[in-house]
């Protein structure tokens, strides 16, 4: 039975990550996931952040003007990432919640620490066609382990280096293929309630308002100062999951 606390929580979060997406065009699914895993536990996070999740990769996989090129050049890895979050999600029905929480809050802080200090990534040249597959099934594993696309997918894809505009496009359409992917995935193996994906579809909403916010905030406060505001904060939220698996302690932080 979720309670107003459960609520309340998953309001704000879905506000807060809304934000962040409007004001830096990036980090719903990270933020709602981790804030999330940190309350209410790994398997329900993953759950609750598939609808509003899908619903701004899908907006942000229109837009561009791309789609037939990025379709054809990514499909391989669209599908051995599908094949690897099938894998995983089986593995996650059957294991200890806690322990792969620590590994999402080790690819968040990875994430985060890559972001913040942008080291050069060595372009994948020759090596594309068995790479993509590669990162595709190894991105997908951890997908249906974790819930989280953003590690190795993002690297790589940056690595290619495609203008920005066709790659904001593909990283949507690839995101929304691994969030079709792990919602199939998690409902293959009961892990998606009916009453879960009612409360996801009604995350929707606080979750556009928070976009509508941070789109506001963009014209008052400097792009580049934000996201260093943002990566700090997912960096020790990161930590914060990690240290909290490390000592045994539960992830339902509030409600033990």
């Amino acid at each position: 039975m979720w309670s107003l606390e459960h609520i309340g929580i998953i309001t704000i979060t879905f506000f807060v990550a809304g934000t962040v997406k409007g004001v830096i065009g990036l980090g719903l699914p990270s933020v709602s996931l981790a804030l999330l895993t940190a309350t209410l536990g790994l398997k329900d996070a993953m759950a609750i952040m598939l609808i509003p999740t899908l619903c701004t990769n899908i907006l942000q996989s229109l837009v561009g003007g791309h789609f037939k090129f990025i379709v054809k050049k990514f499909s391989f890895l669209m599908l051995t990432a599908a094949i690897g979050t099938w894998f995983a999600a089986g593995i996650l029905a059957k294991s200890d919640a806690l322990l792969l929480s620590g590994l999402l809050g080790l690819s968040i802080s990875s994430y985060a620490g890559v972001s913040l200090f942008t080291p050069q990534v060595i372009p994948p040249g020759k090596h594309e066609k068995w790479l993509s597959p590669t990162v595709g099934a190894v991105n997908g594993f951890l997908t249906g382990l974790t819930g989280s696309f953003i590690m190795p997918g993002v690297l790589y894809l940056q690595a290619i280096g495609m203008p920005r505009d066709v790659l904001i496009q593909a990283m949507g359409i690839i995101f929304t293929a691994a969030t079709l992917s792990l919602a199939i995935s998690l409902g293959g193996h009961n892990l998606l309630p009916f009453e879960i994906l009612v409360i996801s579809t009604v995350a929707l909403i606080p979750a556009f308002f928070g976009m509508g916010f941070g789109q506001l905030i963009r014209k008052k406060l400097p792009e580049k100062q934000f996201r260093q505001i943002f990566f700090i904060g997912l960096l020790f939220l990161g930590f914060y999951i990690i240290i909290k698996v490390i000592t045994h302690g539960q992830i339902h932080v509030f409600f033990t």
